[in-house]
């Protein structure tokens, strides 16, 4: 509870029970709101973005279970943003004061139509407009960077999106991250092991509709030699047209991979004069893809 008091202390059968209360510094207040949607469903884990008038972030974050987002900030006047899958995006200012809480703010956030999905068929990746990128950490240093400069990949859209399917097959030896030595090692027997194993692949026959316009896809990541189980979270971006008026649809999709699931170890990279990569990789995809016949 928030309140001016440290707490107090009151008696029961049971016993004494404590009650805390927040001690709000004197120019502090008390942030509060409820999301909601047009049927007064609550909104948990909506994304909320809170700013000070001359733009500069205080808050970010996610709704609690029950729609609530509920702060101390110093008094004075804010913009929030809110936002949840499959509803509008609500952005206004909100006065803060130092009167302590107030009843929350009931914010209302009207639904959206998702965007049409590809006609039941054969669709295939177009490369020219699709990448797929991975991120890695050094050890103790920055961020790595690198990309797949060769891949392929096809979709069969089903008349139930969810019995859907695709399949990526990505050559091993097109990885780049824009130095060649680590790229020949990253090729190497000790990483990706490009010459007996040259391809990773991964195959789905199931997508899983999570709302709005975010889906999973669960299915079989084949790397070195390794099958595992992955799910990637996607998000379908919709609908378009080519410049030859062919029909595309396109997608992000990202999905986290610990190294040592596949055996990418890489035991002589500091050896030779590489900083040594995370336990984790994440990879993401930014798919276009064309409908065929």
């Amino acid at each position: 509870m928030f309140g001016r008091r440290r707490g107090s202390e009151t008696a029961s059968s049971a016993g004494s029970v404590q009650t805390l209360e927040l001690a709000l510094p004197p120019t502090a207040g008390v942030l509060s709101c409820r999301v909601a949607g047009p049927q007064g469903e609550l909104l948990r884990q909506a994304r909320y973005e809170v700013t000070d008038p001359i733009g500069r972030l205080v808050l970010r974050g996610q709704t609690d279970p029950f729609g609530c987002l509920i702060a101390t900030v110093p008094a004075g006047p804010y913009r929030i943003e809110i936002s949840a899958e499959g509803y509008a995006a609500h952005a206004g200012g909100v006065q803060v004061s130092e009167d302590g809480p107030a009843e929350p703010a009931e914010i209302v956030l009207q639904s959206v139509d998702p965007p049409l999905l590809p006609a039941p068929g054969h669709w295939e990746m177009e490369p020219t407009h699709s990448a797929i990128r991975f991120t890695a950490h050094h050890t103790g240093l920055a961020r790595l960077h690198g990309r797949f400069n060769t891949f392929a990949g096809a979709v069969r859209i089903a008349d139930h999106m969810e019995s859907s399917s695709i399949q990526v097959i990505i050559d091993a030896a097109g990885i780049d991250t824009g130095f060649h030595m680590r790229d020949e090692y990253l090729r190497s027997h000790e990483f990706l092991d490009a010459v007996r194993q040259p391809r990773v692949e991964f195959h789905s026959e199931r997508f899983i509709h999570r709302g709005g316009t975010r889906w999973a896809v669960p299915g079989t990541l084949t790397l070195r030699g390794v099958s595992r189980s992955v799910t990637l979270d996607t998000e379908y971006l919709g609908l378009g047209s080519g410049s030859d008026g062919e029909p595309r649809a396109a997608c992000r999709a990202s999905v986290e991979l610990q190294r040592a699931d596949y055996g990418l170890i890489g035991v002589s990279a500091v050896a030779q004069g590489m900083a040594a990569m995370g336990p984790s990789i994440m990879v993401e995809l930014d798919i276009q893809i064309v409908r065929k016949g």
